[in-house]
């Protein structure tokens, strides 16, 4: 299933937040992404009849196994992009800014081919 560039950032927030705590609930995602209230509960109803998340009585959000291995995904190029520019010299912030544009266009094709070559970089450093 195809999804938006804004449901991948929800998604990649959500993970972010439960590793860091044990309960995801729509305000920490508002606080984290600097978006309203309204605004989140919608994408959230959007990624729950998608399949993406599931929410409890509690009000806890879950990511679902699809859900999860996007989020996951998203977090990994943004991990790795982030690592590289910042190799390049680019400052860590601007580094996590850009990493998050390019990580939803870059092709797989192309981000295997970056992962392979940090990897290689990675080896050659020890």
């Amino acid at each position: 299933m195809a999804v938006s560039e804004a449901i991948e950032n929800y998604l990649e927030t959500i993970y972010i937040l439960s590793r860091q705590q044990n309960e995801v609930h729509a305000i920490d995602i508002c606080s984290y992404l600097s978006y309203s209230r309204p605004t989140v509960s919608i994408v959230l109803r959007q990624m729950r009849e998608h399949g993406l998340v599931t929410v409890n009585e509690e009000n806890h959000i879950y990511l679902t196994e699809e859900g999860l291995k996007i989020a996951s995904q998203m977090y990994e190029r943004h991990e790795l992009l982030t690592s590289m520019l910042m190799m390049l010299g680019v400052s860590r912030e601007t580094a996590m800014h850009d990493a998050c544009k390019i990580e939803h266009d870059l092709s797989d094709e192309t981000f295997e081919a970056i992962k392979r070559h940090m990897q290689e970089y990675a080896k050659n450093q020890d």
